[in-house]
C-alpha cells in the first residue's frame, strides 16, 4: 500500500512503505475520554531510512493528553529522537491494533476458563490453575526482558546476518526476477504456481508457496495471482537486509492463524516443510520428535505456544549450543606467516619463487619425464643418421630416415608402457629407497604420457611409409632402383604390393588395434559420458575399456612379426624389436600370472554382505593369513557369477588391524550394477530391532556368491604416517581410502593410550622399589635403566572432510564415525561432515533445521543428519579457510592433503596448497588417489 488511509483490519510490517514526512508517535492515544485509561495502548515503532516502519510492541498505556501538532516531551524510557503527534492516520492504527489485541485477548481468556473447567476437579483446583498460569505468564516475561537485554549486549545484528530467503544477491536480481515475470505471466498477473519459479526458487517450490502466502495474509488476501507492482513489493521485504523483518516473514510461515504465537503442530510443519526442500527425507519421519524438543527448550513454562523473541533467541544462542572444533589462535608466528605472503614482491622475486616451488613439488616428475624424453631424442637420433648412410636414403629420402627413427622411439615405447601397469613391482619399489626419487603415485598418469606418445610415433612411422617413402619407391628410376634389389627383389613392387606384404599387413592391423583400444580408453566412452543408441552402447563403459585393451596381446605379437619381417634388415642381431620387449613382455606376463595363481590361493569367506541407501554394497570377507596390507591401499576383486576375467579396484576400509576385509563398491557402471543385482537376490529383508537394509550373512539360507581379490596395491595413502598432520578429503565415496587410515589411527591411539598406562604402572613399581632400596643398598649402586620406549606414531592430528550429496550416504560409515568419536578422548582425529544437498546455513530454508541439529546434538550428542556423533555441516566446505585455519594451528608442520574423487576439487585443492605454501612455514603436499 502507498499512501492513503489504512484499511480496516490491515497490519503495518517492516518493508511497508509509508508517505515521506510522517512523524511517529511512540505513545499515542487513540480514544476521546482521558478518563479511559485501561482502552488505551502504547504503540512501539521503528522508522527506517527507507521510509519503511517496524512495528516493535503493543502494550497498555496511561492517559496523556496530546494537542494536534504540537509535539511533547518523549518519556523517559523511550528515545529521544522518536517524536509524537496526533495524526488521523495513526490513530486509526493504534484503535486497529487495539481491538485486535483486545479480541484476541478476550478470546484467548475465554478459552483458557473453558480449558480450566474442562480439566480441573473443583473450584480449589481451578484458582490453583489459574495461579500457575499466572506465575508462568511472569516467568516468561522475565525471560523475554532478559532475552532483550542479551541481544543488546550481544550486537544482534552482527550476530543475526543469516536467515537469507534468496542466495542471490546481486545488484540485478530483481531485473532477473522482472524478466521471469515477463515470460511467466498471463495477462498481466503472475499465478501462485509460477512464484517460486519467478523468484529463483524453483527447487524450493513448496517451501517458497508457503512464504507467497504468509505474505498475501499479512495483507488479510488469499490470492492465486498477483500483479509486478505487487510482486515488487513481495520481493522488496524477501530481500530486505533488516533481519527483523525476516525473522518476522519466517514466524509469520509459521503461523498460519495469525495469532501471535506457534504451537507444536505448526513447528511440525515448518521442520516438514524445511525437510522437503533440503531432500531429507528422514527428517520428516522425527518431524513430531523434533518440534517437541523445541518446544521443550523454548517453553519451559509448558503454555503450550512459543513467540517470536523466543525464536529469535534460539537463533542468538544457536552458536552457544554448537561446539564445532575451532584452530587456535593465531600466535604470532603464525600471523608473521601470513603477512609475509601479504607483502608486495618485485615481478621478477615473485616469478622465482613459483618457479623453485613447482620445482620442489615437481622434480621427481621433471626429472623421470626428462630421462624418458632423453632417451626417445637418442633413440630417434642414432637411427636417423644410422639410415642416412644406407643406399636406401637415396631413393626414399628423409622420409624414410623420419619413419625409422619414429619406429626406434615405438619400441621403446611399446616396451615401457607396460612397466606402470605391473602393479605388484611398482608396489615392491615404493617400499625401497628408489621410492624416494621416483613418483610411484604418478605410475598411471605415466602410462597415458607413454601412450599419448606412441600415438605421435605410430603417425610418424606409418604415415611416412604409407604417404612418403613408399610412393618414391614406386616412382624412383631404373638405376636408382638397382640401390635397393637386394632389398625388394629384382621386380620393383607396386603400391599395393608394399601394403599387402607381411610388414605392411601387420602394420595396417597394428593401427586398427591400437585405434580401437585407444578411443575406447578415453573417459568419454570409459564413463559412459557418451551415449549412443542401442546397440552400439555396448561400446562405451568399463567393459568395453576393460575387453579392448586385451587387444593387445594381439598387438604385441604382430609387432613381433613385423619387427622380423622387415625389408631393409636382414641380420637377426639387428633386428632389435624383441630385444626391447622381452624383459617388459615377460614381467607383464609374470605379473598375471601371479594374479591367476593368488586368486586362487587367497581363497576368501563372505562373512557379511549389506546394501546401502544410494546404491553402495558392503562386502565383509574372511582376510587369508598371507593378505599383509596398509592402510589406503586397494585390492583387486572378480566375481566369477558377473564375469570370469574382469578385475576392478576398490580401496579396502578395514584397518590392518581387523580380522576382516572390508570394501564399500557404488553402482556406477556396468559391473559393479550386475554386482549388486547379484547380491540383492541373496539378501534377506530386515527382521524387527535392526535397520531397513538388506543384508546377508553366513546363516543366509541362499547361498552367496563366490568372490576373488587380489592384492594388496599400492596408493599415496598408504604413506600417510610420515606427515605430522593429515588432511584427508573425500567426496561421496571417494571416502572409502581414508576410513581404514581412520581405522588404523583409532587402534594407535587405544594402543598409545594402553601403553602409557603401563608405563605409569612400571614407573610405580620401579619408584617403590627405588625407596625400598635405599635403606639397604648402598648409595652408589647405579641407577636401572629406564625400559626402551616403543615408538610413536609421528602423526599428531587428522582432520577427516567427507562431503556427499545424499543423507543416506552417512550409513556407509556410521560405526567407523561412532567408534572414532566415542573412543578418540584425546581429539586427534577430528571428523567434518558436509551434505550439499541442504542449503548453506543462514539460509532461511536451513534455519529451523539448524536449530534443531543444534539442540538435539546439545542434549542427546547425536547429529539428527548423519546419525551419528559426528556434527553435520551445510553446503560446500569453504576450503581456504579450512586451510588457514590449519597453517595456523599447526605452523611449522608437514601437512599431508590426501583427496579421491572429482578431478574439479583435485585442482581447487592444489592450487590453494601451492598459495599457502608459498605463505609461510606450514608445507603442504597434496596427493590424489589413481586407479
Amino acid at each position: 500500500m502507498r499512501g492513503g488511509s489504512l484499511p480496516t483490519h490491515e497490519r503495518r510490517w517492516a518493508s511497508d512503505t509509508i508517505p515521506a514526512k510522517t512523524i511517529l508517535s511512540s505513545t499515542t492515544s487513540p480514544g476521546t475520554d482521558s478518563n479511559s485509561a485501561e482502552e488505551f495502548v502504547e504503540v512501539t515503532l521503528d522508522l527506517q531510512d527507507d521510509d519503511t516502519i517496524i512495528l516493535r510492541s503493543v502494550e497498555p498505556a496511561t492517559v496523556i493528553s496530546v494537542d494536534d501538532g504540537a509535539d511533547t516531551p518523549a518519556s523517559a524510557s523511550r528515545s529521544p529522537n522518536i517524536k509524537r503527534t496526533s495524526s488521523n492516520i495513526l490513530r486509526q492504527f493504534s484503535q486497529e491494533l487495539k481491538a485486535e489485541a483486545v479480541a484476541k485477548a478476550k478470546q484467548f481468556s475465554q478459552e483458557l476458563k473453558a480449558e480450566l473447567r474442562k480439566f480441573s476437579w473443583g473450584h480449589g483446583h481451578a484458582t490453583q490453575a489459574i495461579t500457575g498460569f499466572d506465575s508462568a505468564l511472569a516467568a516468561r516475561a522475565l525471560r523475554k526482558q532478559r532475552a532483550q537485554l542479551d541481544r543488546t549486549r550481544s550486537g544482534a545484528q552482527k550476530a543475526l546476518r543469516g536467515l537469507r530467503f534468496i542466495s542471490n544477491n546481486k545488484a540485478n536480481a530483481w531485473e532477473e526476477v522482472e524478466n521471469n515475470f515477463n515470460k511467466l505471466a498471463k495477462d498481466g498477473f503472475l499465478f501462485r504456481s509460477d512464484f517460486a519459479q519467478c523468484i529463483g526458487m524453483k527447487d524450493s517450490k513448496e517451501f517458497a508457496l508457503e512464504m507467497f502466502d504468509a505474505l498475501s495474509r499479512r495483507r488479510r488476501l488469499k490470492v492465486e495471482k498477483i500483479s509486478k507492482d505487487e510482486l515488487y513489493e513481495y520481493w522488496s521485504q524477501i530481500t530486505d537486509q533488516s533481519f527483523d523483518s525476516r525473522l518476522q516473514i519466517f514466524f509469520d510461515m509459521v503461523d498460519k492463524n495469525e495469532d501471535g504465537r506457534i504451537t507444536e503442530a505448526e513447528v511440525k510443519e515448518i521442520i516438514m516443510l524445511s525437510a522437503s526442500a533440503n531432500k531429507l527425507s528422514r527428517l520428516k519421519e522425527q518431524a513430531e520428535e523434533y518440534a517437541a524438543l523445541i518446544m521443550e527448550e523454548l517453553d519451559p513454562e509448558r503454555l503450550g505456544y512459543i513467540e517470536l523473541w523466543q525464536l529469535e533467541t534460539l537463533l542468538l544462542q544457536k552458536d552457544t549450543y554448537l561446539s564445532y572444533s575451532q584452530a587456535l589462535s593465531y600466535t604470532s608466528q603464525a600471523l608473521s606467516q601470513n603477512l609475509q605472503g601479504l607483502r608486495k614482491k618485485s615481478r621478477i622475486r615473485r616469478m622465482s619463487t613459483k618457479l623453485l616451488y613447482y620445482l620442489e613439488e615437481n622434480w621427481k616428475r621433471i626429472w623421470v619425464v626428462s630421462l624418458w624424453i632423453m632417451i626417445m631424442i637418442g633413440l630417434f637420433t642414432w637411427k636417423f643418421f644410422q639410415y642416412k648412410q644406407k643406399n636406401a636414403f637415396k631413393v626414399m629420402g628423409y622420409c624414410l630416415l623420419t619413419a625409422k627413427g619414429a619406429g626406434e622411439t615405438l619400441k621403446f615405447n611399446m616396451a615401457l608402457v607396460l612397466l606402470p601397469v605391473c602393479r605388484n613391482t611398482i608396489t615392491w619399489l615404493r617400499s625401497t629407497k628408489l621410492g624416494l626419487f621416483v613418483p610411484f603415485d604418478d605410475n598411471i598418469n605415466f602410462h597415458k604420457t607413454i601412450a599419448a606418445a606412441i600415438v605421435i610415433g605410430v603417425i610418424l612411422h606409418a604415415g611416412n611409409h604409407l604417404a612418403c617413402d613408399f610412393p618414391r619407391l614406386i616412382k624412383s628410376s631404373t638405376n636408382n632402383y638397382e640401390l635397393l634389389i637386394h632389398d625388394f627383389g629384382s621386380h620393383k613392387p607396386t603400391y599395393v604390393d608394399l601394403v599387402k606384404g607381411p610388414e605392411g599387413i601387420t602394420g595396417i592391423l597394428m593401427v586398427i588395434c591400437m585405434t580401437i583400444a585407444f578411443i575406447l580408453a578415453t573417459k568419454w566412452f570409459r564413463r559412459n559420458l557418451i551415449k549412443l543408441p542401442k546397440p552400439f552402447d555396448r561400446i562405451t563403459g568399463f567393459n568395453a575399456f576393460w575387453y579392448s585393451h586385451h587387444l593387445f596381446v594381439i598387438v604385441y605379437i604382430l609387432l613381433i612379426v613385423h619387427g622380423v619381417l622387415l625389408y631393409l634388415v636382414h641380420m637377426w642381431y639387428l633386428k632389435t624389436t624383441w630385444m626391447y620387449l622381452a624383459v617388459p613382455v615377460l614381467l607383464y606376463a609374470g605379473e598375471r600370472t601371479l594374479r591367476f595363481l593368488r586368486s586362487g590361493f587367497y581363497a576368501v569367506r563372505l562373512l557379511k554382505v549389506a546394501i546401502y541407501p544410494g546404491g553402495v554394497l558392503t562386502l565383509q570377507m574372511s582376510k587369508p593369513p598371507q593378505f599383509r596390507y596398509k592402510s589406503g591401499q586397494y585390492m583387486f576383486v572378480q566375481c566369477p557369477a558377473v564375469s570370469p576375467f574382469e578385475w576392478h579396484p576398490f580401496s579396502i576400509t578395514s584397518a590392518p588391524g581387523d580380522d576382516y576385509l572390508s570394501v564399500h563398491i557404488r553402482q556406477l557402471g556396468d559391473w559393479t550394477q550386475e554386482l549388486r543385482r547379484l547380491f540383492s537376490k541373496v539378501c534377506e529383508p530386515p527382521v524387527a530391532g535392526k535397520s531397513g537394509l538388506l543384508r546377508a550373512d553366513e546363516t543366509t539360507k541362499k547361498s552367496l556368491p563366490k568372490l576373488l581379490i587380489d592384492g594388496p596395491y599400492g596408493a599415496p595413502a598408504q604413506d600417510y604416517r610420515k606427515y605430522d598432520v593429515l588432511l584427508l578429503v573425500g567426496l561421496g565415496i571417494g571416502a572409502t581410502p581414508f576410513i581404514s587410515i581412520l581405522k588404523d589411527l583409532l587402534n594407535n591411539i587405544v594402543k598409545m593410550e594402553e601403553q602409557a598406562v603401563s608405563n605409569s604402572c612400571q614407573v610405580m613399581n620401579s619408584s617403590r622399589t627405588s625407596d625400598l632400596s635405599i635403606g639397604s643398598n648402598d648409595s652408589t649402586t647405579p641407577n636401572r635403566v629406564s625400559p626402551k620406549r616403543k615408538k610413536t606414531l609421528k602423526t599428531t592430528n587428522a582432520y577427516f572432510y567427507w562431503v556427499t550429496r545424499e543423507q543416506g550416504s552417512f550409513d556407509w560409515f556410521k560405526g567407523v564415525m561412532n567408534e572414532v568419536a566415542e573412543l578418540d578422548q584425546r581429539g586427534v582425529i577430528e571428523m567434518h561432515n558436509y551434505l550439499t544437498s541442504v542449503y548453506e546455513e543462514g539460509d532461511a530454508r536451513s534455519a529451523l533445521i539448524t536449530m534443531v541439529q543444534a539442540l538435539n546434538h546439545a542434549k542427546n550428542g547425536v547429529d539428527i543428519v548423519s546419525g551419528t556423533r559426528v556434527r553435520t555441516h551445510f553446503a560446500r566446505p569453504k576450503w581456504k579457510k579450512v586451510l588457514s585455519k590449519l597453517s595456523s594451528k599447526h605452523c611449522n608442520a608437514r601437512i599431508g592433503v590426501f583427496y579421491c574423487g572429482a578431478p574439479v576439487l583435485a585442482k581447487e585443492l592444489s592450487k590453494l596448497c601451492y598459495e599457502f605454501n608459498q605463505k609461510g612455514s606450514t608445507k603442504f603436499e597434496f596427493h590424489k588417489e589413481h586407479f
